[in-house]
């Protein structure tokens, strides 16, 4: 498994790599405002996965109050990165941060890295019933027709 040299500098992160992968590449943000990635990375505390050589080939980042809640999304490695263990040790520092220590809930949502994420405690919602959205996973091909 090679070494990934995960940060969380804002300034060393490849922001037109990540709204690259994240408006082309990824099912849950297609089309995603270059704009809108830039406010989230503002807004967010960011993880940037760095290999010697290659530069940035993977991301992430946490929404939190860093006291009692969390909310991991916009995890990826870049597709030719992929089966080197990378994401395993992005969410291991992730999860290790000292930021992100002793936080009641810590939530994600995945349609394909359950696996992933149980190797890091996280489970189904102990009480799904109590949990409620708004989705709207159009809404960046509707602001585009509008």
């Amino acid at each position: 498994m090679s070494e990934l040299r995960i940060s969380t500098d804002k300034a060393e992160l490849d922001v037109p790599l990540i709204h690259r992968f994240l408006s082309t590449q990824a099912y849950w943000s297609q089309g995603i405002p270059e704009a809108t990635v830039a406010r989230a990375v503002a807004g967010s505390l960011c993880f940037g996965g760095y290999v010697e050589g290659a530069g940035q080939v993977a991301f992430a980042r946490v929404v939190s109050d860093f006291a009692t809640f969390a909310y991991l999304a916009d995890v990826f490695v870049l597709p030719e990165h992929r089966g080197c263990g990378y994401s395993k040790q992005l969410v291991a520092g992730i999860m290790a941060h000292p930021q992100l220590q002793g936080l009641r809930r810590f939530m994600l949502a995945t349609s394909d890295a359950h696996g992933l994420y149980a190797q890091h405690g996280f489970t189904a919602p102990a009480y799904p019933q109590t949990l409620m959205e708004v989705l709207r996973p159009d809404i960046y091909v509707q602001a585009r027709t509008a």
